[in-house]
């Protein structure tokens, strides 16, 4: 019999309560399944999900790695609806859905204690600029990177992604929850106010030196994650870090997962593909009020079902490259294909 963390009732049912009082000052907390945690010995992985219509493979994946125990999803706006589909596909003790608004919702102790025993977390879509300004240097951000270092597998799809990798994209320009900065606007721009990046969100060791983007070939992506490479390797047009240390990009497709050993053997499952993107060798234009001219980066694609090594950066992918030129990318694959 596992033993039961302690974990009162009542608090369970302040935390449903607290939702109802107004301005976003408070969490909501929705809870399946047992009332009382388990102790659990969970087992490190990172499901990094494309958005669109959820996977139940990547799901599974992250459950399989929870020992049966509780698995907590994360989110800044919504409701419970993943509640009944974890359920429904995983076999845990419970799954909890945690909503947390607003900054001060963050700071609240229960909010980073339950958390704290979660067995596995999953980051919901939505926009990352709220996990960025209500999360970021909160007790949640030191909950999470806590659940890190004791192994809990972890997941996002969509914006819950997008925060996963050493840098993100925090969607944090002249318009609110703008997280669909479109490639073309990037380019015109690299330093536009809408392209805005941040750093350590997430401690995730093999995800360092790496920014991750979603909906990518759906949303027609590419630009823009080829310009957050440009900008993060050549701040104010310096190189940096030197060759071969250089910050890498993920882009996945909807209705994909690239499921991440450790030790970095990514996995990719769903229907569609990944790409692993390099600029090691790259050089050009990265100017403020300038299309960007800059490359060649190098793309790496991934099909569902091969494997590919973040250590290594290699695998079984079709590689091409692609060049920005005046603000046009172009490409070594027949027809000029980007994708």
């Amino acid at each position: 019999m596992k033993r039961v963390w302690p974990f009162p009732l009542f608090a369970l049912l302040l935390a449903g309560a607290c939702s109802a009082s107004g301005q976003n000052t408070r969490y909501s907390y929705i809870r399946s399944g047992e009332p009382a945690n388990v102790a659990a010995k969970p087992r490190a992985g990172f499901a990094l999900m494309g958005g669109g219509k959820d996977l139940d493979e990547a799901f599974k994946f992250l459950c399989d790695r929870a020992d049966g125990g509780d698995m907590v999803v994360l989110r800044a706006r919504g409701d419970d609806d993943y509640n009944a589909y974890l359920r429904g596909i995983c076999h845990l003790n419970s799954v909890s859905t945690l909503i947390v608004p607003s900054r001060k919702a963050a700071e609240n102790p229960f909010v980073a204690e339950t958390i704290s025993h979660a067995a596995a977390i999953f980051i919901a879509g939505g926009d990352q600029a709220n996990y960025i300004n209500f999360w970021m240097h909160s007790p949640v951000q030191s909950a999470l990177n806590e659940a890190v270092k004791r192994g809990v597998p972890i997941g996002g799809t969509s914006a819950g992604l997008a925060v996963m990798g050493e840098y993100a994209y925090s969607a944090q320009g002249d318009k609110p929850d703008d997280p669909n900065l479109d490639g073309k606007t990037a380019i015109a721009d690299p330093f536009g106010s809408r392209v805005s990046l941040v750093r350590g969100f997430l401690d995730i060791p093999i995800l360092k030196g790496i920014i991750t983007d979603t909906h990518f070939a759906r949303r027609d992506r590419m630009g823009r994650l080829l310009v957050f490479l440009a900008r993060l390797n050549e701040p104010d047009g310096k190189p940096l870090p030197p060759p071969g240390l250089r910050i890498h990009g993920i882009g996945v497709q909807e209705r994909a997962a690239v499921l991440l050993e450790p030790d970095g053997k990514a996995h990719v499952v769903g229907n569609g593909p990944a790409y692993f993107i390099e600029a090691d060798r790259a050089s050009g234009v990265v100017q403020k009020g300038k299309s960007l001219t800059y490359g060649p980066f190098v793309v790496q694609k991934v099909a569902p079902g091969a494997d590919f090594y973040i250590k290594s950066w290699a695998g079984d992918a079709i590689s091409y490259k692609l060049t920005v030129e005046n603000g046009k990318i172009r490409s070594s694959q027949t027809a000029n294909e980007v994708y």
